[in-house]
């Protein structure tokens, strides 16, 4: 073994090592949508002074808050300047926590001057009676503790709070002054203020004497509360003031049993997708499809261990990444097999051809990676919420697909075509066969692109009927981009959509939009809907659906973020698209790029007008499906372009379309056998992943589809057309030599020769 090949063994022994060490002590923190529980996004609205400092002030004050509610494992993350992320495990009923979070909570405690009329702004006590406050003498900063406990006077709870520091003698001086006044009159009583409503409003023991006050840093607050009333009291004053107002902008509350049917449903269609690609593989390829299978065990325990060590937070949609990712790594399987079966074609000695393989593949592999990861980074950049997951998966699946077909699986096919008994029957390798189909489509003429305008007039009928959708039906926008709020309700007994619209407008919720979900509940959404309204939606479908109704999913987006998601969404397709013009450009010309991005922009509408023929709504997990057929769907145009570029050089005399329509059937057995690799994952995660998983999956398979004939009904015609009218001369030759029939030929002369 050389000592490069031995570097390699090292090194990806030392990986495979730190990996399972890694996958065997931790694990990826399971998101929301995986484990069940509430996600809460809160946005600072403070002045044009107010930057990040004040927003990480309201962070450790949220913090406070959070650690009284008792949730297990709680998380407040900041995002952007001006927002924070808290997540709630386990808890089901927002409403408290939201109230508790969002309230600024600017506890303020007064003497009373004396009594006056409510409806001229003075500040009502508790039984309504108005008073009249004097300046603040304490703010929640004086208060070091508080906590509620059981009236050991009368029925309730009360709260205890403690002052610190200058507080207490502030309250004892405070207390001293309030003291001089007879029993019974209002100047007697001292008015502790939340939120500018007088809370409780004591007055002061007999005992206390005038010009004393009150000793030891301390006060109670009574007033009947009820244990949760007081405990939530105590945190809003334990955890002091907000330094500036928040506002409640989104909202997701997932039930655990949504949660756990989403991890068996992904897990189950990722065991069966994975077990058809494996038994594909190794009849299409062999030996080679087992060592590409065993390197894809290797991707799978390094992509594990990766987003492990990284603290990465797995969602659904990661999920979904996690097998796309699965997805790209066989096709730089694929690809590599194909080239070395070409190789051996022109020269039968398999270490060679393995070799070879890796090497002609190169330069296309790399040409996809970069293009996917423009996708995966556009997504973790400009998405938020569980698409930034999806991002961080993908982004790091194909890093590890690379070093998984690039590294483990290129050692381990140098070793097995090395064993004596490969070499004896080479037939065993995969690679030693350039195989039937391939032969047959190489007797093909490849001058079928001789007139371009009629592939691209009969692709531009297809994109405008699958656009008509949008005019017939129209889009069905989700709440993430509406503004609103959509929730997921489950009846004992299944109820249809019709059945469950004329309860709901009964109950007087005419106005909602209701359908049957993919898991069987019944969706209901609505532009204005509250916690009260979500309880009562609950009770009407009780009376129809059994005897009880449960919150599979509750989502509550404001209308500031539902503009700004769209306009992200825009943006990002934008982008994602300019970026790519620009890479492919970069790599190849102007005029190759300019075919393949007019082939996205195609790919993109296609899924788009599916969507609006279906009648299903366009999510945030719907965007990153597009995203991903941009990422995903240009590698066949990606494949079939390196092969243009590899051989117009050799074959300058020769009629550009003639090298394109060779290039294009040489790589036909690649995307088919990728293809069919990638769909069988989806067409599981289609059947089994629920609701979310079966619309990604289908954007996914109409992508891929659509992308691959796209290659040749848009990026090859349109390069053609365009190289035609503005094409320069061809590039030096570069790379092996030209492949097919006339190369084979050559082979067998050598062969016959001796040379």
């Amino acid at each position: 073994m050389n000592r490069p090949i031995l570097a390699r063994a090292v090194v990806a022994f030392a990986v495979l090592v730190a990996c399972t060490i890694i996958a065997l002590t931790s694990a990826p923190t399971l998101g929301l949508d995986l484990r069940g529980g509430t996600q809460i996004v809160l946005e600072a609205r403070g002045g044009p002074d107010d930057g990040p400092e004040a927003t990480d002030r309201v962070l450790e004050v949220l913090r406070e808050r959070v650690d009284g509610l008792g949730v297990a494992e709680p998380e407040l993350t900041r995002s952007g300047d001006h927002r924070i992320i808290v997540d709630l495990p386990g808890l089901q009923d927002p409403a408290e926590a939201a109230e508790v979070l969002g309230r600024t909570a600017q506890l303020s405690i007064h003497p009373i001057t004396g009594f006056a009329d409510p409806t001229t702004g003075a500040a009502p006590d508790e039984t309504g009676v108005g008073l009249a406050l004097g300046p603040a003498a304490l703010v929640g900063e004086d208060v070091s503790a508080a906590r509620s406990a059981p009236d050991q006077t009368s029925v309730g709870h009360v709260v205890n709070i403690d002052f610190a520091g200058p507080g207490a003698d502030r309250w004892r001086e405070l207390t001293a002054q309030a003291a001089c006044a007879v029993p019974g009159d209002p100047a007697r009583r001292i008015a502790i203020v939340l939120d500018g409503q007088v809370i409780s409003s004591p007055q002061l023991d007999p005992s206390i004497p005038c010009g004393v006050g009150m000793l030891g840093g301390s006060t109670q607050i009574t007033g009947s509360f009820s244990q949760e009333e007081a405990a939530g009291l105590a945190v809003l004053i334990e955890g002091g003031a907000l330094p500036v107002p928040v506002e409640l902008i989104e909202q997701r509350t997932v039930g655990p049993s949504l949660g756990a049917d989403a991890i068996r449903a992904s897990v189950l269609a990722v065991l069966i997708g994975a077990a058809l690609t494996a038994v594909f593989l190794v009849a299409v390829y062999r030996l080679v499809g087992a060592v590409a299978v065993v390197a894809l065990a290797g991707y799978a325990l390094i992509s594990y261990a990766t987003l492990s060590a990284l603290g990465a937070t797995l969602t659904l949609p990661g999920l979904a990444a996690f097998v796309l990712a699965v997805g790209m790594a066989v096709d730089a399987n694929v690809l590599i097999a194909e080239r070395a079966r070409e190789e051996y074609a022109r020269r039968p000695r398999l270490e060679r051809a393995a070799e070879s393989g890796y090497r002609g593949a190169l330069s296309a592999i790399l040409d996809v990676t970069v293009t996917s990861l423009l996708a995966a980074a556009l997504l973790f950049t400009l998405a938020s919420g569980p698409v930034r997951g999806f991002g961080v998966t993908l982004i790091v699946g194909v890093l590890v697909s690379l070093f998984s077909a690039l590294v483990l699986s290129r050692l381990l096919t140098l070793w097995t075509v090395r064993l004596p008994v490969v070499r004896r029957h080479p037939a065993w390798s995969g690679i030693a066969s350039i195989g039937p189909v391939r032969r047959r489509l190489e007797q093909r003429d490849p001058g079928f692109l001789d007139r371009p305008g009629r592939w691209l007039a009969a692709s531009a009928a297809v994109v405008a009927v699958a656009l008509a959708g949008m005019a017939v039906h129209g889009l069905d926008p989700g709440v993430e981009f509406t503004g609103g709020r959509s929730v997921d309700i489950t009846t004992t007994v299944p109820v249809d959509a019709d059945t469950a619209r004329e309860a709901l407008a009964e109950a007087g919720y005419d106005a909602v939009v209701v359908r049957t979900t993919g898991d069987g509940a019944i969706g209901v959404r609505g532009a204005a809907l509250d916690d009260a309204d979500v309880v009562a939606l609950r009770d009407a479908l009780v009376g129809i659906g059994g005897v009880d109704a449960q919150v599979l999913q509750d989502e509550l987006i404001g209308p500031s973020l539902g503009a700004e998601l769209t306009r992200g969404a825009l943006i990002a397709l934008g982008v994602a698209l300019a970026a790519q013009l620009a890479y492919l450009a970069l790599r190849f010309r102007w005029t190759f790029s300019t075919g393949a991005v007019a082939a996205l922009a195609a790919n993109a509408a296609v899924v788009v007008g599916v969507f609006a023929w279906t009648g299903r709504t366009l999510d945030s997990v719907f965007v990153a499906a597009l995203l991903t057929v941009i990422g995903y769907s240009v590698n066949d145009s990606v494949v079939v372009f390196d092969r243009v570029r590899t051989e117009w050089g050799a074959r300058a005399r020769e009629p550009f379309h003639r090298i394109v329509g060779s290039a294009i059937l040489a790589t036909v057995p690649r995307t088919v056998n990728t293809g069919l690799s990638t769909l069988l994952i989806l067409g599981a995660l289609l059947v089994l992943g629920g609701e979310t998983l079966s619309d990604f999956a289908l954007a996914l398979i109409v992508g891929i589809v659509v992308g691959t004939l796209s290659t040749v009904t848009i990026a090859a015609p349109l390069t053609i057309a365009l190289e035609r009218r503005h094409g320069g001369a061809p590039p030096a030759r570069r790379g092996p030599r030209p492949t097919g029939k006339a190369a084979r030929t050559r082979s067998g002369q050598n062969m016959r020769t001796g040379r």
